[in-house]
């Protein structure tokens, strides 16, 4: 719904801020009519920091607010930094590491965010003990808390900072370090419109730069609040504008049109970015984008080969005066004001050409809408769209229908669309359904049959028109007519969430081999990965399990021995499946079509494997602990509730020599739970020593819990033991235990032997368990039913057969 405005136009100054960065927005704006307002009454807001979601709602192309949503993406300097990694990464995998378009983005240092990074940053310390540090807090201004790093063993673990490599060869302007302060004008993000004002600042640290003087900001650091406290500076901030600084440039023999070349590049590719990032926040606070603009202060040091480092890009950027008049004060206060009133005239902050009711984004109204807004551009010079189309077309992860529109319409020629390509993305296809497992996220995707479509179309080398195309013929020939320019946008729309998602990108030179697919027919891919089809063999049941690596498969043979076999092609088309899929980060364990666990290490695997084999044995009625079993020679049972990790496994493992099996999972009857099935599954550790259990069916007579009292061998309480029980107690699907079988349970273990099982810091001559087994559940063994001894002698029979 549209708010009313009032005749009057109001102005909102928000946020934490002196009375000076409000002076130029104010001199632009009230010589036109306009009056303060405040938070509730506003027709356009200059905020310092960022407003309330609630306040970008209520944004539209006449109510005009100076920031975007997820603008962090830019603004905080570990976000800036994920950004152009993001980029730079999907350049290299699309085009290779020395091409052209990976080469463009190497202008920002490397970096560490703590405490993620810490350990990264100290194996690279080590491999370069030459190098410096300069540490950042990753959300701050005015250079608060920064300081250059002899040792990056001193970086804080502490979260919020962030480390970067040293730049240690600046330029300087007679002999002093400077950093140049440019600023950059977002005025549209959909399509992206980006500025440059040609005007800005170098601005110089107060002492001499002295590579070996790291520990005086006055000589390391740029930032004028800084500066500003030296008092043994005959001028402690000053500000030299680009027009001095490129004169200055060109009288010592250099090239200021080369440097500024690159210096445009730079830019553009640090707001494309971090456009994912805003258009998706945007959306997400349901603010009308046309309704927001950004101004930044991007800073940008250059090294003595004149190549430009981003170092970082500010938000809402100090319109103060920080120098003095006579160290370049007046022309600060004159490219600063300049600078705002030409920003309000681009964007045409008092109305005086858009209306609300134009809202035709059509190729024509978006062309128009860019070449009036260049009109009143003033100093600012439009670096996107580029005269060049592909330029920097092919670095978004997918542009926009309106961003290809306008610079078809300012170009005036056609551009290429762009087509697509699988990223580490694997292909799950059952019974003609499609879903999509992203390796590297671990996100799983279900495909309606029209997403399917579009995926495998685009997969198959279509651009979206040519997608957009297809589907429009086949709607055709079932009989129907779809909206066409509703299907294009559907189709634009739906590829833009999956390139941002990381499951495309746009199709470079380099050559990519295929991802790992893993479908029901499992075709042969172009370069086929090392990938394994077997059966695996458990509980009378059997599962068509897909390993896509050697050495998970070398893992899970140890562990799991007779129960893989080679599979047969009728067998595959018949059982249910299981994957093990290879993941950027580990491995993913997927069973018909559903992850069950990703990121998985190679000692994870197996034991999730294992875990999902447990489950499936569950039955209704018949509930599965998922727990050790010691099983006597007599067909005796000891439930073992007790950690891989337990200093007593290696007493368990001694009581196996005594004739004893110690196996995993156990099935529970809760109409007779002092009969127990064992699953037979191997432990997770010492794998290949399990033995087959000898018996299907064995007599509970005890349970072990660890215990952390002195005594190896102590009387546990019941309750402790079945508050140890129940979480390790795994339901059939849809079957919760009721509170009647919890009870059933509870009365059953007070029947039991209950132990509570010390660590021992040596093994004693004489070990009271291996006693108290022998004299308290093998030799006190109930006689065996007769009919269970049938069953077992049947068992037997057929096993050995």
């Amino acid at each position: 719904m549209t708010e009313q405005h009032s005749p009057t136009r109001r102005f909102w100054l928000g946020g934490q801020r002196a009375a000076e960065q409000d002076r130029f927005f104010r001199e632009a704006l009230e010589p036109l009519g306009w009056e303060v307002g405040d938070e509730h009454e506003w027709d356009t807001g200059w905020i310092t920091g960022m407003p309330a979601s609630a306040q970008f709602r209520r944004v539209s192309p006449t109510r005009r607010l100076n920031h975007f949503p997820g603008n962090a993406a830019l603004t905080v300097k570990s976000r800036l930094h994920a950004s152009l990694s993001t980029l730079r990464e999907r350049m290299v995998e699309s085009h290779g590491a020395d091409s052209e378009p990976a080469s463009r983005l190497a202008f920002f240092p490397h970096s560490w965010v703590m405490p993620h990074n810490y350990h990264a940053l100290q194996d690279t310390a080590l491999a370069n003990p030459d190098q410096r540090w300069i540490l950042k807090p990753t959300n701050a201004s005015k250079g608060k808390g920064v300081r250059v790093l002899r040792d990056a063993g001193d970086a804080p673990l502490a979260a919020d900072w962030m480390v970067q490599e040293y730049l240690a060869n600046p330029h300087t302007i007679r002999g002093h370090k400077y950093v140049l302060r440019l600023y950059v004008l977002i005025s549209s993000l959909e399509p992206l419109r980006v500025y440059l004002y040609r005007q800005g600042f170098a601005k110089l640290a107060s002492e001499p730069w002295d590579p070996e003087d790291v520990d005086n900001p006055y000589s390391q650091l740029t930032n004028p609040d800084i500066n500003a406290l030296n008092d043994r500076a005959d001028v402690p901030v000053e500000f030299i504008d680009l027009d001095r600084y490129r004169a200055w440039l060109r009288d010592q023999g250099h090239d200021d049109d080369h440097l500024f070349a690159r210096i445009h590049d730079l830019v553009a590719l640090t707001a494309i970015s971090a456009v994912d990032a805003m258009r998706d926040r945007t959306a997400e606070v349901a603010a009308d984008p046309r309704g927001c603009y950004e101004l930044l202060g991007l800073d940008c040091l250059v090294d003595d080969t004149l190549k430009p480092w981003i170092l970082e890009c500010n938000l809402s950027p100090s319109l103060g005066i920080c120098a003095a008049p006579e160290s370049g004060g007046r022309i600060e206060e004159a490219v600063k004001g300049g600078l705002v009133r030409d920003m309000v005239a681009l964007l045409d902050i008092p109305g005086a050409v858009a209306t609300e009711a134009e809202e035709d984004m059509a190729a024509a109204r978006l062309v128009a809408e860019a070449e009036a807004e260049q009109a009143r551009a003033g100093d600012f010079l439009r670096l996107l769209p580029a005269e060049e189309p592909a330029r920097y077309l092919p670095f978004f992860t997918l542009p926009t229908l309106a961003d290809l529109q306008l610079a078809e319409g300012l170009s005036g020629r056609p551009v290429t669309r762009p087509v697509l390509r699988r990223r580490q993305v694997a292909e799950l296809l059952e019974d003609d359904q499609l879903a999509l497992y992203d390796t590297r996220s671990g996100r799983y995707y279900r495909l309606n049959d029209t997403a399917a479509m579009i995926w495998l179309l685009a997969t198959e080398g279509l651009d979206p028109d040519a997608i957009a195309d297809t589907l429009t013929q086949a709607a055709a020939q079932a009989g129907t007519s779809p909206d066409v320019a509703a299907l294009r946008r559907d189709v634009w729309t739906t590829l833009g969430e999956w390139c941002r998602e990381g499951l495309l990108c746009q199709r470079g030179e380099a050559p990519v081999a295929r991802p790992v697919e893993a479908t029901a027919e499992m075709a042969p891919a172009a370069e086929p990965p090392e990938r394994y089809r077997l059966q695996l063999n458990h509980d009378g049941r059997r599962w068509a399990l897909d390993v896509g690596s050697a050495a998970a498969l070398a893992r899970l043979s140890m562990l799991f021995g007779e129960r893989l076999a080679p599979l047969d092609d009728e067998a595959q088309s018949e059982l249910p499946r299981l994957a093990v899929l290879v993941e950027s980060a580990g491995y993913a364990l997927v069973a018909d079509s559903e992850v069950v666990r990703s990121r998985l290490t190679l000692t994870q695997l197996a034991p999730a494997l294992l875990a999902y084999l447990v489950g499936q044995a569950a039955r209704p009625g018949h509930p599965v602990v998922d727990a050790h079993l010691l099983v006597t020679p007599e067909g005796s049972g000891v439930l073992c509730l007790l950690s891989d990790e337990s200093g007593c496994w290696d007493r368990l493992q001694r009581l196996t020599t005594q004739g004893a099996t110690l196996t995993r999972g156990v099935r529970l009857s809760l109409t007779d739970l002092d009969a127990a099935e064992p699953l037979g599954l191997p432990l997770t550790i010492h794998a290949g020593e399990t033995r087959p259990v000898p018996f299907p069916k064995v007599s509970l007579r005890a349970v072990l819990v660890p215990t952390e009292t002195g005594d190896l061998l102590a009387t546990a309480d019941v309750l402790d033991v079945l508050g140890a029980l129940l979480p390790c107690c795994v339901s059939a699907p849809g079957e919760p235990l009721t509170p009647d079988q919890v009870i059933a349970l509870g009365e059953w273990v007070a029947r039991l032997e209950c132990l509570g099982v010390g660590e021992a810091d040596h093994m004693p001559a004489t070990d009271p368990l291996a006693d108290w087994l022998a004299s308290r559940v093998a030799s006190d063994a109930p006689a065996e039913d007769p009919a269970v001894a049938r069953e077992r002698r049947e068992w037997r029979r057929h096993s050995h057969e």
